[in-house]
């Protein structure tokens, strides 16, 4: 299930999912880009996270957000 996407360059876009492997479930962040016939295809670029590390993600995101200059 596609959750969002953020336009990254060009064709690429990094996009959010929720998915279930072997009975678990996960978010994928991952890059895509468009291939010729404009299907996404997915890169090896990303990370698939359980829940409970989204939440730690989430709090040192949040953390350098606070760090950034402005």
């Amino acid at each position: 299930m596609i959750i969002g996407e953020i336009q990254k360059t060009g064709t690429d876009k990094i996009i959010v999912t929720v998915k279930e492997f072997k009975g678990k479930t996960y978010i994928d962040v991952r890059t895509f880009f468009e291939n010729d016939e404009g299907e996404m295809i997915p890169t090896k670029k990303g990370v698939s996270l359980t829940p409970e590390n989204l939440d730690e993600l989430i709090r040192l995101l949040t953390e350098a957000k606070g760090k950034l200059p402005g």
